[in-house]
C-alpha cells in the first residue's frame, strides 16, 4: 500500500510504481470514481484508434468495383 499527501490545490503524486504498474504517463488523463469505501482510481479508456474514420466508406457501399474506378476516373 502506498500513501500520498495533497497539496493545498487538492493535488495527489501517483506513487512511481503505481503509475508503471496502471501504464500512466505524463498527460494521461484518469477517471476518479466514488466506491463505497472510497476512490476509484484508473487510466481513462482513449477511443479506439481507428474511431475517427468509422463511417467514411458508407458512400461506397452498393457499388462495384467497375462503377467506383468510372467514378474516380470522372466517366
Amino acid at each position: 500500500m502506498s500513501t500520498s499527501r495533497m497539496t493545498e490545490k487538492g493535488q495527489i503524486t501517483i506513487p512511481k510504481l503505481l503509475r508503471n504498474r496502471l501504464g500512466l504517463h505524463p498527460g494521461d488523463e484518469v477517471e476518479l470514481r466514488e466506491v463505497k469505501d472510497g476512490i476509484r482510481v484508473q487510466k481513462k479508456a482513449s477511443p479506439a484508434r481507428f474511431a475517427k474514420y468509422r463511417g467514411v466508406l458508407k458512400p461506397l457501399k452498393g457499388k462495384t468495383s467497375d462503377e467506383l474506378i468510372e467514378d474516380m476516373r470522372g466517366q
